[in-house]
């Protein structure tokens, strides 16, 4: 038990001094978007889960998502830098993505209470590597 919280500690402690160093090299509105991200993200996650315009199985992904991140135990260990939170984003994004395509974007964007231009951000990252559909 004590090992998970030492994990958790130590996950929160990277993610402070991310932000701090963003906001100390000048770059306030990318700490503030970092910051708010996995906030943002769960929040995301608990209003789509709840929302009954997605399927049933995406509430299952959802579900699977939000404990994926909310678990100390990961692929890779949180505290490699620059590695660590990778395992975490790649499920988010595959979520988002898996999300995009079953209830459209819309309803992602109804339940997203971040900054508007984050979203936007992440959704042209997503759609600059969609493959293009055939036909």
């Amino acid at each position: 038990m004590h090992g998970w919280l030492i994990a958790l500690g130590v996950v929160a402690a990277l993610y402070v001094l991310v932000v701090m160093a963003l906001a100390l090299a000048g770059r306030r509105t990318a700490a503030r978007e970092i910051a708010t991200l996995l906030p943002n993200f769960i929040i995301l996650f608990k209003g789509l889960i709840k929302d009954p315009r997605v399927p049933r199985g995406s509430k299952w992904l959802l579900a699977f998502g939000a404990a994926w991140v909310a678990s100390p135990i990961d692929l890779l260990p949180e505290f490699l830098p620059v590695l660590g939170p990778l395992d975490d984003a790649v499920v988010v994004a595959l979520i988002l993505r898996h999300l995009l395509k079953e209830a459209g974007e819309e309803v992602v964007r109804e339940h997203w209470r971040g900054e508007p231009a984050t979203m936007d951000k992440l959704l042209r990252t997503m759609a600059s590597r969609r493959e293009p559909k055939e036909g």
